[in-house]
């Protein structure tokens, strides 16, 4: 069984005392993202997700294309079972 949605203000306490940190969250059902916290309000919580880029766009058509590091994911407040710290090594 999942383990259980915390309270928002619990959550988003936890959220904010992570900010631009690196840590691993896991939701309600199941699924663990990991990112760095940009941003929490009352109902959302936003990650910088580390992404692959794609080699084969940087020689498409808008050459030069920087392709992102990050990508940002939007995740309820009211969906999170847990966040924790993670080891971040450049």
């Amino acid at each position: 069984m999942y383990p259980k949605p915390v309270a928002k203000k619990v959550t988003k306490s936890l959220c904010e005392s992570h900010m631009h940190r690196y840590v691993e969250v896991q939701a309600a059902d199941g699924y663990c993202y990991d990112g760095i916290v940009e941003h929490v309000d009352d109902e959302w919580l936003c990650l910088a997700v580390p992404g692959m880029a794609d080699q084969m766009r940087a020689f498409g058509p808008f050459y030069p294309y920087r392709p992102r590091r990050f990508n940002r994911l939007v995740l309820p407040l009211a969906g999170l079972a847990a966040i924790s710290l993670l080891p971040y090594y450049w």
